[in-house]
């Protein structure tokens, strides 16, 4: 069986080496190789072949984010998995948007990690009996940002622009409190305002603007299957409140599937 190869770049070496311990002691794990900046790696990402990066977002001489950058150069690009202390949404965002798979935000339990590194290499995750009782229903769980980035990665909604930041705040509020989505213009919008500091009516023009990106230059078979008829059809595009409920409503389910 092909094992697999991995490159960790934090620059805390006890956060690196307590996790290159664990993977080491993984039976699929072939290799471990660690650096303690962006640039380090980038040496070795050119000089060896990595099935996984695993990488923090603030280090010296070179960050997470432009690792990611120069990444996008090579002729073979591993997995990326964004293991950072920071788990503000426009971290998330940006690291999804240079192509990262996963953002796990530190602490996390290293079983957790193990999950992210199969579902990149392809692998199945470990049988249910040998899992903790917490970890058997589902044993890779994505929290609500994973979730959301990769619902609009999918759907083609950049994250640079700036709908993308009020759609994950909305459906997120949405999730938490499912009413909310009737009373749009009189609470959802001005509460994502006034946690970006900005106005509810720029809050409605940036999401209807990230919607029409996304049916503009989404993939319409993948949008299809989310909203069904009313990618193609005459009714044309899902309104804003439409669109906030269907992907809160998938979050909730997706949540209710995984056990939390």
């Amino acid at each position: 069986m092909e094992q697999t190869r991995i490159l960790i770049v934090d620059a805390q070496s006890q956060n690196r080496s307590a996790m290159a311990e664990f993977l080491r002691r993984q039976e699929e794990i072939a290799l471990v190789r660690e650096a303690g900046n962006g640039f380090d790696a980038l040496r070795l990402l050119k000089e060896e072949t990595f099935d996984v990066l695993i990488t923090d977002v603030i280090m010296p001489r070179m960050d997470g984010y432009t690792l990611l950058e120069e990444l996008r150069k090579l002729p073979h690009q591993p997995g990326v998995i964004v293991a950072s202390a920071l788990g503000r949404d426009d971290f998330v965002a940006r690291a999804i948007e240079l192509g990262a798979a996963f953002y796990m935000v530190k602490p996390f339990e290293p079983r957790y990690l193990m999950c992210h590194i199969r579902s990149l290499t392809g692998r199945k995750t470990a049988p249910a009996e040998n899992l903790p009782s917490d970890l058997r229903k589902s044993p890779c769980r994505q929290n609500v940002d994973e979730r959301l980035g990769s619902l609009f990665l999918t759907m083609g909604i950049p994250a640079h622009i700036k709908g993308y930041q009020f759609l994950r705040q909305a459906v997120k509020m949405v999730v938490a409190d499912p009413d909310v989505i009737n009373r749009i213009t009189k609470e959802l919008y001005p509460g994502i305002a006034r946690y970006f500091g900005t106005s509810a009516s720029k809050v409605e023009r940036a999401i209807r603007h990230a919607i029409e990106v996304a049916w503009d230059r989404g993939d319409l078979e993948t949008l299809q299957g989310y909203f069904g008829y009313t990618v193609n059809s005459a009714k044309g595009k899902p309104t804003n409140s439409e669109f906030i409920a269907m992907i809160a409503d998938r979050i909730r389910l997706h949540r209710k599937n995984q056990g939390q």
